[in-house]
């Protein structure tokens, strides 16, 4: 194909389908286009559930209805390079695509750390593909010793999913001395890792793999403990790094967080090109520090930014920063983190008021599958102002953090939280009496003076 459109998509994924959506809904005069190297997407945070809470991993593929309803053309291929002068993009096959605007959703590709025996077969980094996907799920259904390679998220939801298979004895191991030590302080770590060491899984945290060994093929693997333990398969749940190849190759400026560099409005320094997602380089919403947080609502929210302001800064929804948001369920357990943790606030040097709450899901506590949830917010000393928050407990805590982001972006205080009016139903919320965020808010309020 050998043609201009106004608005040029690089990615298929959230941030690519999103700035199309976003882009149609305030230029919708433009044409444009989506340009995809995968042809066979996938939700991203629904590959860990592919392994058996979806009735089928093809479930969880990612369609293209959006950019079929908004009339963007799809094409499939994959972008080698970028004439800026010419603004023009060549394709793989030699094709070219000429743009006025065009915005870069190219992700990340999975991190692969330096530990001897890598390449055997059996090793499954986290692709975003389902013609990838599908067969490392099925072989690795074949085996019954999972090694996952990393305590984040990703590697959690991998190792409470895989456990549910019949059969399977899973090993997750982390480096560091908590599973999810990035996002949530110790005492909150601890309530993942005995949801997992409920079900049979073994979390070995503070040690590392050193070595995977097998002829060819995986069959144990050897821990920095030295011991030696079986492995069928193993899961690199390690993470990723921003996939900015094309964007160097285009003499676009790349941030100290390795991500390509864009201002608050996903500009890089070429006016005409944008950057979202995983790919774009990431500041830390207080700190103002390279943050390498890759999230899919974080790209998405990027990405509505981009498309808005691809023509004319219409629209005052400039990026200040990543909040770091996020919730991940754990066999039951649901939990959030947003902003800073206490540790991270600390090791940045902000003085700091904690205020915890917890409290029942439900009013009465009585009611069926009622649950405990564990509120911690982090507030500025001076200024009473909201840092971070975190909270596990019942499916309600998937919102409860939303509401603490919404906060956080706002600056609120924590008299404002004190005083936050909201709905409450006894199968539903909290009781009036005992919200956490305004119990957690209370008793952060005691500890100003």
């Amino acid at each position: 194909m050998n043609k201009t459109f106004d608005i040029l998509i690089i990615g298929g994924g959230p941030a690519g389908l999103v700035s199309a959506v976003t882009a149609n809904r305030y230029y919708p005069d433009k044409t444009i286009a989506v340009v995809r190297s995968i042809e066979n997407g996938c939700v991203p945070c629904g590959i860990p559930y592919m392994f058996s809470s979806l009735n089928h991993p093809e479930e969880n593929k990612m369609g293209i209805a959006p950019l079929e309803k908004i009339g963007a053309v799809v094409i499939s291929g994959e972008a080698r390079s970028i004439n800026r002068q010419k603004k023009q993009v060549t394709l793989k096959d030699n094709s070219e695509i000429g743009y006025d605007k065009l915005i870069l959703a190219v992700g990340s590709v999975p991190y692969i750390p330096p530990i001897a025996g890598m390449d055997k077969k059996g090793v499954y980094p986290v692709h975003k593909d389902m013609d990838y996907l599908i067969p490392a799920i099925d072989n690795v259904k074949k085996g019954k010793h999972v090694v996952v390679i990393g305590g984040g998220f990703i590697g959690v939801e991998f190792a409470d999913e895989i456990s549910q298979i019949s059969g399977m004895k899973v090993t997750l191991v982390e480096m560091l001395d908590h599973l999810l030590a990035n996002s949530f302080d110790p005492e909150f770590s601890k309530l993942a890792e005995e949801k997992l060491n409920s079900k049979k899984i073994r979390v070995a945290t503070g040690t590392r793999v050193e070595e995977i060994i097998g002829n060819g093929t995986v069959e144990k693997v050897r821990l920095s403990s030295g011991e030696v333990i079986p492995a069928d398969s193993i899961i690199l749940g390690v993470g990723a790094v921003p996939n900015t190849s094309l964007a160097v190759s285009a003499g676009l400026d790349i941030g100290k967080g390795k991500g390509i560099w864009v201002d608050e409005y996903m500009r890089t320094v070429d006016p005409d090109i944008f950057a979202v997602g995983d790919c774009a380089g990431k500041r830390d919403f207080y700190t103002r520090k390279d943050a390498p947080v890759m999230l899919a609502s974080t790209a998405t929210a990027e990405a509505r930014i981009a498309g808005a302001n691809l023509y004319k800064l219409k629209v005052v929804r400039e990026n200040k920063g990543t909040i770091a948001i996020y919730s991940t369920y754990v066999d039951g357990l649901v939990m959030g983190s947003a902003g800073l943790t206490e540790t991270t606030a600390q090791k940045e040097n902000f003085e700091i008021i904690i205020g915890a709450a917890e409290a029942i899901d439900k009013h009465p506590a009585t009611l069926p599958r009622a649950h405990k949830i564990h509120m911690k917010l982090i507030f500025s000393k001076k200024s009473g102002i909201i840092l971070g928050g975190q909270v596990a407990g019942g499916m309600c805590c998937g919102e409860l953090i939303n509401i603490i982001g919404m906060a956080i972006q706002q600056r609120v205080s924590y008299t404002e939280l004190e005083t936050l009016q909201m709905a409450t139903h006894p199968f539903v919320t909290a009781a009036p009496t005992m919200y956490p965020i305004v119990k957690a808010a209370f008793d952060a309020s005691g500890k100003m003076c």
